[in-house]
This record gives structure tokens, sequence and C-alpha cells, in this order.
């Protein structure tokens, strides 16, 4: 769109019982995550679900999700400032907000979950650049550095003209530190489910949906938590470009398991994972590709007086649909990518004591779901507290701001 968006912004009152109620609430779960932590670390890492096959639980599952999530919500940002879609400009500032606490709260559950997180600082010190995720560990700092010098481009208006260039780099480095957490799994030879350069544009295609999905489900929240106006035209503009987004990610799902059927070697794997999986066959196909995919496509492309006029509560339930496949689809793909066997002898049957050649068990415990909590919490405090004291959300999001041209009456939102 062409016209100039003037915007004023304005920080949460934080007086209302509401707030209190969730600051409470995400406090509690957040000492629960620590609490959870405390626990592992003095009984021992076998009280979790985990095992020498699944070494990844729950807990990478939030934690990616977030990850995952972060850069996709500064997609948000990214749209006004590089692509200069001047709809969005208001947004910018929440987006990148929500793109720091995401990514805080996923790395608190990384660093937690290792078992040892004292000894990150060997990690720090000793650089290994042939393993990913040495340089996983500076793009994700990197990450909150780059998104904090953008943000304050945003914020101080005598670096505005510095917006587009900031943005840019931004835009680069956030699918830099995508491809590095899908190439995670894409790397590894060892397990079949994961070996694939299509990991990297798969993880890069689920950031976009996934996180505009959290970032929806925030803005309508922030708004309507501090009476907010948010127009139809901004509702209808969101809820299309998710819906292209799911679209894409289910495009990727299609092409990573068509090329796994394709090879002879790795039909075993998917014929786990799609068919005979149990548990991972019906998070993949019922909670990631119906409730993560098709049913939010329906909701958003739905008619209404013969145009695309979502109301805010559909909107809000596709969001929360989408997370929800989301959720399915990183646990099939790393816990599900690891209970099938390892092949090491190929063409060979293999049994032993340990459990080779076996499906491997899992099942959450109460501390690994704590702790994924917490994460998920502590990213919900940085938002919450950084809408309180800064001026992160402008005070209208209305049809007459965001577009002067009459528009068609949409639902009640």
């Amino acid at each position: 769109m062409g016209m100039e968006v003037r915007t004023t912004y304005r920080e949460i009152s934080g007086r209302s019982p509401q707030f209190y109620t969730l600051g409470v609430i995400m406090g509690t779960f957040f000492l629960l995550g620590l609490a959870s932590v405390a626990y592992v670390e003095h009984a021992g890492h076998h009280v979790t679900g985990g095992s020498n096959q699944i070494v990844w639980g729950i807990p990478d599952v939030f934690a990616m999700l977030l990850i995952v999530s972060a850069s996709g919500a500064l997609n948000v940002a990214i749209i006004s400032s590089v692509f200069r879609v001047k709809l969005y400009q208001p947004l910018e500032r929440l987006s990148c907000l929500l793109a720091i606490g995401l990514l805080i709260g996923g790395l608190m559950i990384l660093i937690l979950d290792l078992g040892r997180s004292d000894r990150v600082i060997v990690a720090m010190l000793n650089r290994n650049f042939k393993s990913i995720f040495a340089w996983n560990f500076y793009l994700y700092t990197g990450f909150i550095a780059i998104v904090t010098v953008y943000l304050w481009t945003q914020m101080e208006p005598r670096m505005n003209r510095y917006i587009p260039a900031a943005g840019l780099f931004a835009f680069g480095w956030r699918l830099a530190l995508t491809t590095g957490s899908g190439s995670i799994y894409g790397v590894l030879i060892a397990r079949e489910a994961y070996n694939s350069a299509i990991m990297g544009p798969l993880f890069i295609a689920m950031s976009f949906s996934f996180g505009l999905a959290v970032y929806i489900l925030v803005l309508l929240a922030a708004c309507k938590g501090s009476g907010r106006e948010i127009g139809s035209v901004l509702l209808r503009r969101l809820a299309r470009l998710l819906g292209v987004f799911i679209v894409v990610v289910l495009y990727f799902t299609a092409v990573q398991h068509l090329t796994n059927l394709y090879a002879a070697g790795r039909g075993g794997v998917e014929h786990f994972i799609l068919f005979d999986g149990g548990l991972y066959s019906l998070l993949f196909w019922g909670g990631q590709v119906f409730l993560g995919g098709l049913v939010p496509l329906v909701l958003l492309f739905r008619s209404s007086r013969g145009g695309l006029y979502p109301a805010g509560r559909t909107v809000a339930l596709a969001a929360a649909l989408v997370l929800t496949g989301a959720f399915a689809q990183l646990y099939v793909i790393i816990i599900g990518g690891q209970a099938w066997p390892l092949t090491l002898f190929p063409g060979m049957e293999v049994s032993s004591s340990f459990f080779d050649g076996e499906i491997a068990a899992y099942t959450p415990s109460l501390p690994e779901i704590g702790l994924g909590l917490g994460g998920v919490a502590l990213a919900g405090l940085v938002v919450l507290f950084g809408t309180r004291l800064l001026r992160f959300l402008p005070t209208t999001l209305a049809n007459s701001v965001l577009d002067p041209q009459p528009t068609a009456p949409a639902e009640n939102s």
C-alpha cells in the first residue's frame, strides 16, 4: 500500500486485574520450570522420559517451537521495512519484541536441558566450526543483538532512516538462523528421518507460519486487554498471509515425505511415520495435517458476504490451531525421528540387549513438561512487561487509520 501510516505508540497501563493475573500465571509457570530443572539436576536424568535412544525429548520440542517462531515473528516487521508494505508499519515494534522474547524462552530451555548447563561455557571458549551447534550459538546470540539494534532504529527518531538497512540485515540473519536450526537435523546422517537438505527450507517455511500465528494471538490479546481497536483491513491481510504460509508448510512437508518415499532405503522410516507409527502417525495426520493445516485454511478462507472477512475470533482460533499443528509436527520430527532405530548394519537385522534395531519408547515426564512450559512463560513475561514498560503497541489499528479508503464491513472482531 502506498499511503503513509502515522502511528502513535503507548505502553499498556498494567493496572487491570487481568494484567496481574496473567503475570502471576506466567511467573508461576516460570518458577515451575526452574523447579523442574533443580529436581532433575538433583535426582539425575533417569527421572526424565529420555534414554540412550531418544536423547532429545519434549523440552526440545518446546524450545524449537519457540526458536522457529521467534524468527518468524520478525517477518511482520520485515514486510514493512524491507518490502515497504506500509500497512504493517505500526506492527514493527511488537514484532521485534516478540522475536526477542520467544528466542530468550527457547534458549532457556535448551541451556537448562543440557544436564550440565554450567558447561555451556565450554562451547563458548572452544569453538568447533564443523559443528552445527557451534554455528547456532552465534546465530542465536547474534539474532538478539541484531534485532535489538533493529528495534532501536524504529524507536529512536534520529535513527529512522536506517530502518530499511537494519531490517534487511535482520532478514538475512533470521534466514540463516532458521536454516541452522533445521540443519541440526538435516546434517545428521545417522538418522534416516532427519538427513535431508529439505530440512533447512522446511524450517524456514515453518517459521513463517508459526511465527505469524504467535504474533496474531499476542496482538489480538494485547489489543483486547488494553482496549485498542483492530480493523478488518489488518485482520483480513493477516488472515490471508497466514493462509498462504500454511499452504507453503504443507507443500514442503509433502516434498519431504515424497522424496523420502522415492528413496528405496527410507521406505521403512516413512511407513513408520506415516502409517505404522501409532502416536506419531496420529500426530502427523490428525495434528499436523488436519488440525494444523486443513482446518485453519477453511477458517481463514471461508466466504462471508461475498468476500474474505474473517472475524477476530476466527483468526485467533485458526492461529491457535496452527500452533497445535506446529507442536505435533515438531514432536513427529524430533522425537519420532529418534524413535526409529539406527541402521548400524544396512541389509541386516540387529538385536542386542541395548535395544538395537527396536522402536524406541518415549513418555514425557512432568519435569520435562514443566521445563518446556517455563520457557514459554519466560517468553510471555518478556513480552508482557516489555509492553508495560515501553511503547511497543500502537494506540489504534482501526481501518480509518490504516486504510483511509472505504472498505466493506467485516464481521464483529
